[in-house]
C-alpha cells in the first residue's frame, strides 16, 4: 500500500492575547504506517490545551478537514511534554492514500466553555438609548481585540491582508469581506469543539453549519448574505450585533458617554487619519475603554451581524437588525478616516462582498452563567 505524502506544517495559537506563556507545538514528527499515520511533537504550556489537526487537501490554501479518527494527544486536557503521539486512521475519513497533504495542529489554552473564554470580556448586560430608542442587550463576552493576521492565518490558512512587516501578524486582519468573518467565526468554533451559529439555506435546500459543505460561489454574490441564519442559543463565534457593539463601545455599564470609545480625545485610543500614517497598526497599542476593549475607535472598521436599516423607535431587547436589506453594518471607524467618522455614535454599512484594507471584525460569544 503506498504511503501518504504528508507535509506537517505546526502552528501555535495563543489562547489568551498576552498570557505569559504561549501554548507552542515544536519537533513535529510524522511516521507513515500501512493504515495509520503517527504523529509526534512537543507541546510547552503553562496548563493544559485542547490541540486540533486540521487537514488540507489544496496544498495548504485551506484547512478543512476535521479527522475524526484519531487516538492519543489530541483534543480536550492535553497535557503539556515532549514526545506527545497522535495516530490518525486516514482511510477512515475517506483520505486517499498516495495523496500529498498537508496537516495543522493548533494548541489553545483550555477554558471552560461555560466561562468567560481567554482573551475576552465580559460585557455585563443593560440598557442604553442609541439615540431613537432605549435598547436593552444581555450579557455576552467580547474579544479585547480586533481579529489579528495571525488569529486569521491560524484559522483560515490565508491571510487577505494588504499590510505587512515584522509585526504584520500583531496587526488587525483587514480586506476581510462579511462573508470572510462569519467563515471564520464558524470554523474558529469548529476547531474548538463549539457548536457554530451560522447556518447557510437556499431555499428548502439546508447546507447546514460547515463551510466545507456550502455551495460553491456562496461568498461571490453579496445578495447570498440574506441566505445566513444565526442561532443565538449557540455558544461559538459570532459578530456582535449592531447593538452589542455599541453598548460596548460606550463602555457598557460603566460607560462615561465619550465622544470615542473611552476617551473624548481621539487620540488616546485610536489610530486614524491623522496619527496613523497611513496604515493599520498593531492591535491595543492605545488605551482601552472603560471595558479594557482596544480599538474600539479607529484601525479598522469592525463588521456586525445587522442588516444596516433605521433605528426601530420602541424600546427593543436584544435585537438582531432588519430582516431583509442590502448592506452589513460596520461600526468603528479606521486608519483611513477623520475623527468624526470613529465616534462610537457612528454607523457604515457596506456589501457583504466589500472588503479595504480598512475593515476587519472581532468576535463574541454568549455568556451561559
Amino acid at each position: 500500500m503506498k504511503h501518504i505524502l504528508i507535509n506537517l506544517l505546526a502552528l501555535f495559537i495563543c489562547g489568551l492575547l498576552f498570557a505569559a506563556t504561549v501554548p507552542t507545538v515544536s519537533n513535529v514528527k510524522v511516521t507513515p504506517g500501512t493504515r495509520q499515520i503517527t504523529i509526534s511533537y512537543d507541546l510547552s504550556a503553562d496548563g493544559n490545551c485542547k490541540v486540533t489537526m486540521l487537514v488540507s487537501n489544496n496544498g495548504g490554501t485551506n484547512y478543512t478537514i476535521f479527522p475524526t479518527h484519531t487516538t492519543g494527544a489530541i483534543g480536550n486536557e492535553v497535557t503539556p511534554g515532549t514526545v506527545k503521539q497522535i495516530t490518525w486512521y486516514p482511510a477512515q475519513d475517506g483520505m486517499t492514500i498516495g495523496s500529498n497533504y498537508k496537516i495543522k495542529l493548533i494548541a489553545r489554552d483550555n477554558p471552560s466553555p461555560d466561562t468567560q473564554p481567554a482573551g475576552f470580556i465580559t460585557v455585563e448586560g443593560g440598557t442604553f438609548n442609541n439615540g431613537t430608542s432605549d435598547v436593552t442587550v444581555s450579557t455576552f463576552y467580547l474579544e479585547k481585540t480586533e481579529i489579528t493576521q495571525g488569529e486569521y492565518l491560524a484559522v483560515m490558512g490565508t491571510n487577505p491582508s494588504n499590510f505587512t512587516g515584522t509585526d504584520r501578524l500583531k496587526l488587525p486582519v483587514e480586506k476581510t469581506t462579511w462573508f470572510n468573518a462569519i467563515e471564520y467565526c464558524n470554523r474558529r468554533s469548529m476547531q474548538e469543539n463549539l457548536t457554530p451559529c451560522y447556518s447557510y439555506k437556499v431555499g428548502t435546500t439546508e447546507y447546514g453549519t460547515n463551510p466545507g459543505n456550502w455551495p460553491s460561489g456562496w461568498s461571490g454574490t453579496a445578495g447570498n448574505h440574506t441566505n445566513f441564519s444565526c442561532d443565538w442559543t449557540a455558544n461559538g463565534y459570532r459578530l456582535p450585533t449592531e447593538m452589542e457593539w455599541m453598548f460596548a463601545a460606550r463602555g457598557g455599564n460603566s460607560t462615561h458617554n465619550y465622544t470615542y470609545s473611552g476617551s473624548p480625545t481621539i487620540g488616546d485610543v485610536a489610530w486614524y487619519y491623522d496619527n496613523a500614517g497611513s496604515t493599520t497598526h498593531p492591535v491595543a497599542t492605545k488605551n482601552a475603554n472603560e471595558l479594557q476593549l482596544f480599538d474600539m475607535s479607529g484601525n479598522v472598521w469592525e463588521w456586525c451581524w445587522d442588516i444596516y436599516g433605521a433605528y426601530p423607535s420602541g424600546a427593543q431587547t436584544d435585537p438582531h437588525g432588519p430582516s431583509s436589506g442590502t448592506y452589513r453594518v460596520r461600526r468603528g471607524g479606521s486608519w483611513v478616516v477623520n475623527a468624526s467618522s470613529c465616534r462610537v455614535s457612528v454607523r457604515g454599512n457596506s456589501s457583504a462582498t466589500y472588503s479595504f484594507s480598512h475593515i476587519g471584525f472581532r468576535v463574541c460569544r454568549i455568556s451561559l452563567n
